[in-house]
């Protein structure tokens, strides 16, 4: 006979944390498994990685520096554990949709792959803007300003410096993604979020001023004006899918039932 499984209001604090321990468990083993091929691509990923510093530096200075024995072996250690990170993602992704799931409604729980496909998607795609776009343009303005000295540029340093500004426009990309669960559960709405444009532009500037590690102003819009774009995009979302829209759905629907029904009685 199968295991029943039971609803969040009858799942015990100990059965919460046994589910979350399984979910991490899982989440650890996809991660171990993007470790294979981590390992075999790290060199050939962190050559690429350093193409928006490289391609800035005098010919035959091309090439970072490091200073403690180890700090090549370490590098492509944390190299392969983001190349993990990135296959791994969906897995993860997908575990903590069955984490949250059991208190969700069971029209809510469709959402299951559009979740896990969008917010990999726009994860990728803050990466993909933040090589591109921004960090290059990074890299040229740190270098003009230092154009008068001799610069050695450690390996450490310049990934550490990368994976923060990668992993943080990756998160803010997921914005649509959390605006969509906000507005389904009714925290908020497009008329809200239309209200509050002015002081949403004000913060996404603070945010794109943390994330950049430029202080100029060219940088920071680089990156601010996506995040307004995106924003604009989660009051859409809003509109077309959140609780409010469902529920004068619903409404319409019971009327027009009602109504259907009226003739028979």
């Amino acid at each position: 006979m199968g295991k029943v499984k039971k609803s969040p209001d009858e799942m015990t604090f100990l059965e919460h944390l046994e589910d979350l321990r399984k979910r991490l468990i899982y989440s650890l083993i996809a991660l171990f498994v993007g470790l294979i091929p981590g390992g075999i691509w790290a060199s050939d990923v962190f050559n690429i990685l350093t193409k928006p510093v490289t391609q800035w530096l005098p010919k035959g200075q091309n090439r970072l520096a490091y200073f403690k024995l180890t700090s090549p072996f370490m590098v492509y250690m944390k190299v392969a554990f983001l190349i993990a990170l990135f296959v791994a993602i969906p897995l993860i992704l997908l575990q903590v949709w069955y984490f949250v799931a059991p208190g969700l409604y069971q029209k809510e729980k469709k959402y299951v792959w559009p979740f896990v496909i969008f917010s990999s998607l726009f994860f990728a795609l803050g990466a993909l803007f933040g090589y591109f776009i921004v960090f290059p343009y990074a890299c040229r303005f740190f270098l003009q300003i230092g154009q008068d000295f001799q610069a050695v540029i450690t390996i450490d340093e310049y990934f550490s410096l990368m994976v923060k500004l990668l992993l943080g426009i990756g998160a803010v990309f997921e914005t649509p993604i959390l605006i969509f669960f906000l507005s389904k559960i009714g925290v908020i709405n497009s008329r809200w979020m239309l209200k509050n444009f002015k002081y949403a532009f004000l913060i996404i500037f603070i945010i794109a001023a943390f994330i950049t590690p430029t202080p100029d102003p060219i940088n920071q819009t680089i990156l601010a004006l996506p995040m307004v774009a995106l924003y604009s995009l989660g009051i859409l979302i809003a509109f077309f899918f959140g609780k409010e829209r469902t529920e004068r759905k619903e409404k319409r629907q019971a009327r027009k039932t009602a109504k259907a029904a009226a003739p028979a009685a």
